[in-house]
């Protein structure tokens, strides 16, 4: 009996994430937006998320644009129990296509939005 049988296979798997991510087309939005609704889901995003980033870091071009674009859109459509976790994701690493990722997370305003700074 396989992992599919035994129900051990995640839905979904880090290889569909990371494709959705890369190709970000409406319905790709439109099926990452319905993943994180669902906080059981999360692990499972960002294991997509490091799949696709690390993908992103081994090919031989690297597109920058695209990857702050992705971490605009997330940073902004992301709910905040992700937002710490997806800029922890994004510092994981000190290579330029995590840099270029962190960059449109910041420029977002999510984790701000999530967690505003206190003004004393």
């Amino acid at each position: 009996m396989d992992d599919s049988m035994t129900g051990n296979v995640p839905f979904p798997d880090r290889d569909t994430v990371a494709e959705k991510l890369a190709a970000l087309s409406e319905t790709d939005k439109s099926y990452l937006a319905l993943l994180m609704e669902n906080a059981a889901q999360d692990d499972n995003l960002l294991d997509g998320l490091r799949r696709h980033l690390d993908l992103a870091a081994g090919s031989r071009f690297l597109n920058s644009l695209k990857l702050e674009n992705l971490g605009i859109w997330l940073g902004t459509q992301a709910p905040d129990r992700l937002q710490i976790r997806l800029m922890e994701t994004a510092r994981s690493s000190q290579h330029p296509a995590y840099q270029a990722f962190r960059t449109g997370l910041d420029r977002s305003g999510g984790l701000e939005k999530a967690y505003p700074p206190v003004i004393r």
